[in-house]
């Protein structure tokens, strides 16, 4: 079997031609998930409501909202939400190799990981947080405009076929987003941790992979060759690869949990296969317990 990642590229570049704006399919994606905004609230000393809850014992009786007990045998607190806004700044890998779809009918990685952050970005949006991007481009902002704003640069591409996460425009105490095949070498995604960790930022690793990637279906003359047309490798039995490569795909997905591990970040692993929505699903939630961690 003869696979060229070039015919490929191309087949997923034309199809991807014909699919809805990015930022229309990003706003279908976050409005098809009913999350609430109780996974990033906790009770403090705001103007917002957020619930009533039982009074506990020992709590003075001044607490009581009395309209609300009225209405049964119990006494009730009426809880104000935490006035605690947070900032959420995202990296999204927009490398060459991240455009790979191992069949044409499926998303490439470069389209999922795109369409998930921001989709993720109108969720946070919508719930006051401040928004914006890790390497400085755009600063973490509220409001409509900033959903334009990154839409506009998740759409640009680079010709690189590797790139690191950028992580110098970090704020201290932010929630941290970095969206990767994170196929490159590891030191720079291990400094970029680190650095964000100095500075009291809490984050998450999305490692977003192609089936293909996991699986190694390759037989027989197969001729390897990276997106962006840097690297080339030609085999007369494919096969014989696969072992070594999976082996090394581990390693590195290894790696990133054991990163996450020490660091007190979170790592995920998304295949293309599955639904945009269970990776969004896991970085929202995977984000509000980050960000109630003391």
């Amino acid at each position: 079997m003869s696979i060229t990642a070039l015919k490929i590229r191309g087949q997923a570049e034309r199809d991807a031609a014909h699919l809805p704006g990015l930022l229309l399919r990003a706003q279908h994606l976050a409005n098809g998930v009913l999350l609430g905004e109780h996974g990033r609230r906790r009770p403090g000393s705001g103007d917002d409501f957020w619930q009533y809850r039982p009074l506990y014992d020992g709590e003075s009786h001044r607490m009581i909202d009395w309209r609300q007990s009225a209405r049964g045998d119990d006494h009730f607190v009426r809880q104000h939400e935490l006035k605690s806004a947070q900032t959420a700044q995202l990296w999204v890998d927009q490398s060459a190799s991240m455009r790979f779809s191992g069949d044409p009918t499926r998303a490439t990685k470069s389209d999922r990981a795109r369409v998930v952050a921001l989709a993720l970005s109108i969720l946070l949006l919508r719930v006051g947080e401040r928004v914006g991007l890790s390497d400085g481009t755009l600063a973490p902002s509220r409001g409509a405009r900033q959903i334009q704003h990154l839409s506009n640069r998740f759409e640009t591409d680079t010709t690189q076929d590797y790139t690191p996460p950028e992580a110098g425009a970090l704020l201290p105490n932010a929630n941290v987003v970095f969206i990767s095949d994170f196929m490159a070498p590891i030191e720079p995604v291990i400094a970029a941790v680190g650095y964000a960790t100095d500075r009291k930022a809490t984050g998450v690793l999305l490692q977003v992979l192609d089936p293909v990637e996991m699986q190694f279906p390759f037989t027989g003359r197969t001729i390897f060759q990276s997106i962006g047309g840097s690297l080339h490798h030609e085999s007369l039995k494919a096969s014989d690869l696969k072992e070594g490569y999976l082996d090394r795909l581990e390693t590195r997905r290894a790696a990133l949990r054991d990163l996450c591990q020490r660091t007190g970040w979170q790592y995920h692993c998304h295949i293309t296969d599955h639904t945009a929505q269970s990776a969004l699903l896991w970085l929202y939630h995977a984000l509000g317990d980050g960000a109630q961690q003391p």
